[in-house]
Parts: C-alpha cells; sequence; structure tokens
C-alpha cells in the first residue's frame, strides 16, 4: 500500500544527527529525522530534537563568565601558583555545561542559517544554504487540513534501530563518528488516523493541535513525516502516548501469577494544521494537496 507513498517520501526525509561534548568531556549523540520543505533550503522537524542545540546557546554566557574568571586568576601577579590553583578550584563549574556541538543536516559542511522554533507546538524550521540541496530533490505537499478524514492509511518514516556512537577529537575540537556511518537506513511504520488531539493554546494564541495514529513512533523517527498512500504530509512525528485499555492481563513468571494492567501505545504528530499557519506566518513556501 505505501509502496510508492515510501519512495516519495523517502526523497524528502533525511537523519538529524546531534554530537554534543560535556564540560566534563564526556560525549553523548542522538539520531532524529528532518524534511527538506523546498528549494529555498527549509527544513522542518521536531523542536524537542534541538533540545541540545537550545541547552548549548544557553550554556555560552555561562561558560564565557567561568572562563573569564578562570584567566582572571590565571592571570593575577599578586597570587602564586598554590593559590591561583585554589582560587580556580572554588570557581563552581557544572560539569554538563555543553561546550561543543554539532548538527548533521544532510551534508558535510551545512551550516544552519535560520532557525525557527515553536517549543510548545513542538516544531521547528531551519533553513541552510540551497546549495547543499540535489538538483534533483523532489519536495513534499502538505495534506490540506480541511481534507482529514478519520480512518486515513498513514505511514511514518524515520531512522530507528541505529546507534549513533560519536567521539570527540581534543586535538582538532571536531567529533569523529564510525567511517561506516552513512547510509543510515529508514525504516517504515503503519497506522490509521484514528483523532484529532486538542491540548490547549500556545501564548500566541493558537491552538496546540496533534495528530493521533494508532501506531507508536519509533525512537529515530522524531521529526520525520506521517504521511498517506499518496506521500502526502498529514503530520510531524513527536511523541509516543500509553492509554491504559482499562482491565488487566494474568502472566506467570516462575510459577507465580500476577496480573498486570494493559496499554495501548499510540503515536502523536504536529498536526498539518499547526504546519500550514506557521509556515505562511513566516512566509515559508510549500505546497498544499488536495
Amino acid at each position: 500500500m505505501f509502496q510508492k507513498a515510501y519512495e516519495i517520501a523517502s526523497n524528502y526525509t533525511s537523519p538529524l544527527i546531534l554530537a554534543y561534548r560535556f564540560f566534563d568531556k564526556t560525549v553523548d549523540s542522538g539520531l532524529g529525522s528532518f524534511i527538506i520543505l523546498n528549494d529555498d533550503g527549509w527544513l522542518m522537524t521536531a523542536a524537542h530534537n534541538l533540545q541540545a542545540a537550545i541547552a548549548f546557546n544557553q550554556h555560552k554566557p555561562e561558560l564565557a563568565d567561568y572562563y573569564a574568571r578562570v584567566d582572571n586568576i590565571s592571570q593575577a601577579a599578586g597570587l602564586n601558583s598554590t593559590q591561583k590553583e585554589t582560587g580556580i578550584k572554588e570557581i563552581k563549574a557544572n560539569d554538563k555545561w555543553l561546550t561543543h556541538l554539532l548538527v548533521w543536516v544532510g551534508a558535510n559542511g551545512a551550516e544552519i542559517l535560520e532557525t525557527v522554533i515553536y517549543g510548545e507546538h513542538d516544531i521547528a524550521f531551519l533553513r541552510i544554504d540551497k546549495k547543499f540541496l540535489s538538483p534533483t530533490m523532489k519536495y513534499p505537499k502538505i495534506k490540506n487540513p480541511a481534507k482529514f478524514k478519520i480512518g486515513t492509511s498513514l505511514c511514518k518514516l524515520g531512522y530507528p534501530f541505529y546507534p549513533i556512537r560519536a567521539t570527540f577529537n581534543e586535538q582538532h575540537s571536531s567529533f569523529d563518528f564510525p567511517p561506516n556511518l552513512l547510509p543510515i537506513p529508514s525504516f517504515p511504520i503503519e497506522g490509521i488516523y484514528t483523532r484529532n488531539m486538542l491540548e490547549g493554546k500556545s501564548q500566541e494564541g493558537l491552538d496546540i493541535i496533534y495528530l493521533e495514529t494508532s501506531s507508536p513512533a519509533l525512537k529515530g523517527q522524531s521529526g520525520g513525516p506521517i504521511f498517506d498512500v499518496d506521500g502526502n504530509v498529514y503530520a510531524v512525528v513527536a511523541k509516543n502516548l500509553t492509554l491504559p485499555l482499562g482491565f488487566k492481563g494474568e502472566v506467570e513468571i516462575n510459577g507465580q501469577k500476577f496480573e498486570e494492567n494493559q496499554f495501548i501505545n499510540v503515536g502523536i504528530g504536529v498536526h498539518a494544521q499547526t504546519i500550514v499557519t506557521l509556515l505562511n506566518k513566516h512566509k515559508i513556501k510549500f505546497e498544499l494537496a488536495d
């Protein structure tokens, strides 16, 4: 059912890789997804994928203040080496300050030139230099939210089941990845459109609305598309919900019987209504599909 749609969505979906180094020199990394929106270089992803980038920018002034205080003590003419060492140790540092960050958006050297983040809606729009876009790229159509119908078959696409293990080269102040990292295989999972979920209003007065699917998203699909059999985008993968079914099941472990509550996991995506509204607000071009 989704063979053709998968080919279409694979064209405009790409892995989003983040790697970050902490003040204590530990390194972490993560993998999500993004959608390439148009030939101006605009991309779309889930805002929570950029939490490390947001934290990195928040930590910059704190780190600058720390290093300035350390430098002042180091340069103090009236202190001996022992006094300097003691004074520097007394300056409080946060081991989880982010000192270095890499956000890889589909091509080496592609820098993010512009960012629009709506944390309340869990959606973000990023712009890169359009020279990094393939000349054969086919861009997505966003389904007109006025034409949505409950029960529509939908598919999610992204990059789960693929660990990203970055290391940090202290000599060159850069991140290293395994040589066989790319290409990263994608993974689709189908479901049906079950409900809309309205979660109030944002500070700007916009509806915070999500689309629910009968199947959960997978880790690594966040920021990727939820699309129909024609490859049209209905939503952007945001999160999952675990809903109680209201009954218990019996299991036996080592000869003992236990009753366990039963649940269903459903997928949640940022609704096209939100996406269309914000794209129009920021004059980011896109194509609407009926």
